[in-house]
């Protein structure tokens, strides 16, 4: 009798070069997961925030929190733009690569679909979603213009609630700290890794 073929291997998200999108709202902590996840992975791996590009404006920097505009829209779009370029370059010389944005569902050619032509079709989308009362209590201990008003906060997190029954993998992260966030995100990436969301 013919011996069984081997079980095929779990992909092993920790040393594969992929390249992730965090997803989610202001205080859900997509900045510090990603430079944690970034910084204990066994492969080169960069993180790319994208309001530390969009600050790369200095002079003449559109602040949403005085209103979204124009200026600030074309600032947004031009960050992602050159974070999906860094993120082809990283990936094309095998580093693997971690981007954070609060991409709304509600704004699929702007978000989603802008990531995807931006970074490529292997891109794997993350939402991370804690609840709103967590959310509020992060966003209250930042500072300067990433510090956003409670009723912003509230909103933002409600447009964020649509990503459910998206197919997207989500992870509520209010109850895990920083490190065990992450160890949550190599096991969703390895289910999206072997079997990839369709979006």
């Amino acid at each position: 009798m013919p011996s069984a073929p081997p079980a095929a291997a779990t992909p092993d998200a920790a040393t594969t070069t992929i390249a992730v999108l965090l997803i989610g709202p202001a205080g859900a902590g997509k900045t510090s997961v990603a430079k944690y996840w970034a910084d204990h992975r066994r492969v080169p791996t960069a993180h790319i925030s994208l309001d530390d590009v969009r600050e790369w404006v200095r002079s003449g920097f559109a602040d949403p929190q005085s209103g979204w505009n124009d200026n600030s829209e074309a600032q947004y779009r031009l960050a992602r733009r050159t974070c999906g370029f860094a993120a082809r370059n990283f990936l094309a010389n095998g580093i693997s690569c971690i981007l954070d944005d609060a991409v709304f569902p509600d704004r699929p050619v702007v978000g989603l679909g802008g990531w995807k032509r931006h970074v490529g079709p292997g891109l794997l989308p993350v939402v991370l979603l804690p609840g709103l009362e967590i959310v509020l209590e992060r966003n209250a201990e930042r500072s300067g213009n990433r510090r956003l008003t409670d009723e912003e906060v509230a909103r933002i997190h409600g447009r964020m609630a649509g990503w459910y029954g998206s197919g997207l993998p989500i992870i509520d992260n209010s109850q895990l700290d920083v490190p065990q966030t992450a160890r949550v995100l190599d096991d969703v990436l390895a289910r999206s890794i072997a079997s990839p969301p369709n979006w």
